[in-house]
């Protein structure tokens, strides 16, 4: 399977600190954001990653991460141009992906547990779904795509709702077959003028086609101010829990 991490956009909730860098490259505690989706994925086996971003700062990138030898692995670039969402930036890695199933995520996650027994599931169910999505539980649904339930399936994605239905969001890692590249060309702006991936995962949820599984450990964004502080709060005392335990 291959990884596909998006990193562009421009961020403008966390302006002044993005007006000269891009938001994936800020501090996260003791690294850089774009480290912890990049382990993420790595963690889960995945070695073989695409990393998409504006092309202002792709030199930053390549700077700091390199071909991906040092990490045991191999990143591709990819630039995307303005700011067009996240379904303009996942189609840019159609050449990349070819015919392999993927996993995507967004650059501005933060999780706190091995995701690859969900990889693994996916990869048996491919057969009986196009796509998986991972979601958490969190106080303030409002703020993220929420996720409506039908008994045991995911009947709707609601796209930062007044009045959430759910305590359970879309937590931006999501697995695909390459055939989403087909409904993404059909993707239509979203109210905010952007292509939303949002819109792919709420129609396999209608079809029946999308599966889900539940993060279990600590799970954030770090895409505004209150987020990034909580981001860096989280991972501390990971961080500090796991020392105890060596």
């Amino acid at each position: 399977m291959k990884g596909v991490l998006l990193a562009g956009g421009t961020a403008q909730r966390l302006r002044p600190l993005t007006k000269v860098t891009n938001k994936h490259l800020l501090p996260v505690y003791k690294k850089p954001m774009i480290y912890y989706p990049l382990e993420t994925l790595l963690k889960a086996g995945i070695k073989d990653i695409l990393i998409v971003t504006g092309g202002e700062h792709v030199g930053d990138f390549f700077q700091l991460l390199g071909s991906g030898k040092e990490w045991g692995a191999h990143f591709s670039y990819e630039i995307q141009e303005g700011n067009t969402g996240t379904g303009a930036a996942l189609l840019l890695a159609e050449d990349f992906v070819r015919d392999e199933a993927f996993m995507v995520i967004l650059g501005d996650n933060v999780v706190c547990e091995d995701i690859g027994q969900f990889v693994q599931n996916f990869k048996a169910e491919k057969e009986k779904f196009k796509a998986k999505i991972l979601v958490a539980k969190v106080k303030d649904p409002e703020k993220y795509g929420v996720i409506e339930f039908d008994g045991k399936r995911i009947k709707n994605i609601i796209e930062k709702p007044r009045h959430p239905i759910s305590n359970y969001v879309n937590t931006g890692l999501w697995m695909f077959l390459p055939e989403v590249f087909a409904l993404l060309k059909d993707l239509k702006k979203s109210p905010r003028g952007e292509y939303e991936v949002t819109d792919v995962l709420a129609h396999y949820a209608r079809n029946h086609v999308l599966s889900y599984s539940i993060l279990k450990g600590p799970w954030t964004d770090a895409g505004s101010f209150e987020s990034l502080y909580n981001a860096t709060v989280l991972i501390k005392k990971f961080e500090d829990r796991q020392a105890k335990k060596t």
